[in-house]
């Protein structure tokens, strides 16, 4: 497992919150609540994320053992992103998180872009 990026931390919350920090993680992880994706499957679900950024995302949640990268020896190859258990569960906590987030977005009439969140 990864060392923690920016200890020391006030509390869990902050701790918690490093491996999540930024815009896509927490997008990552709702898109492979459902399923496992490949890369470009990934890519396609979360509008607006460069190749770049999500290929460091992916590599940053891999190393804290929040997904799990397959590779299949194919020609051409296929990798494929899914949770973990620790990911699963960081997802299932990030929840109250959204239906907060949902109470809000209904307050301020404000429309998901995308899914039905």
């Amino acid at each position: 497992m990864r060392q923690m990026r920016n200890p020391p931390y006030i509390c869990a919350l902050d701790a918690a919150m490093d491996v999540v920090e930024g815009k896509w993680k927490a997008l990552i992880l709702w898109a492979l609540d459902e399923r496992l994706h490949r890369f470009g499957q990934l890519r396609r679900s979360l509008p607006g994320i460069s190749e770049k950024v999500l290929a460091q995302q992916l590599r940053e949640l891999e190393a804290d053992e929040i997904i799990r990268r397959t590779v299949f020896e194919e020609t051409p190859p296929r990798v494929e992103y899914e949770l973990t258990d620790e990911g699963v569960a960081l997802y299932t906590a990030l929840g109250t998180l959204g239906e907060w987030g949902e109470r809000r977005m209904r307050k301020l009439d404000i429309v998901p872009t995308h899914g039905d969140e």
